[in-house]
């Protein structure tokens, strides 16, 4: 496995799909309809102007992208400056295999290179395989918002979980 910094020419493709299977299979992203190439291509774009990660896993032996890991705003106002919210999204074909452990560590770290002191998580309550790994890396649970949202004719609640990093060395509020 090796880890790259993501690009929408040679991996938007790969993205794509790994977002739509979480889109279609899975309680990871609480949408309903498949991303556009269009979509990937205006994400990377906003990843890069809000100078956010897009890292990624390749596989050695075939050269396919094995998940992508990136965060960006918690939210837009500035006393938030220092908080992220994360994602990472691993290709079915390569879950199980400490591709997701290997993303978020490197994600932690780009994240006290670039002085932010909370990475926040919003997980699906169920998906226990994610929780467990956010807590194996110093993640604890912040809260949940009970049944907010609908799919696969369900209620889903989202568990948020959090981890404080030493960084800024000097936060300011301006």
């Amino acid at each position: 496995m090796t880890l790259i910094d993501c690009e929408f020419g040679p991996h938007g493709e790969a993205v794509l799909a790994i977002f739509n299977d979480a889109i279609l299979n899975t309680t990871a992203l609480y949408e309903y309809q498949p991303r556009t190439a269009a979509f990937v291509e205006n994400w990377f774009q906003a990843k890069r102007d809000g100078n956010f990660p897009v890292i990624g896993m390749l596989d050695d032996e075939s050269g396919r992208l094995m998940g992508f890991a990136s965060y960006g705003p918690f939210r837009p106002h500035a006393a938030y400056r220092y908080s992220v919210e994360h994602s990472v999204y691993v290709d079915g074909d390569f879950r199980q295999r400490g591709v997701a452990r290997r993303l978020m560590t490197a994600l932690i770290e780009r994240a006290e290179a670039q002085q932010y002191h909370t990475l926040i998580g919003g997980i699906d309550a169920t998906n226990a395989p994610s929780i467990a790994l956010h807590e194996r890396l110093g993640f604890v649970h912040a809260g949940t918002v009970r049944q907010a949202a609908y799919k696969f004719d369900r209620w889903l609640d989202l568990a948020f979980y959090q981890r404080i990093l030493a960084t800024p060395d000097e936060p300011r509020a301006n």
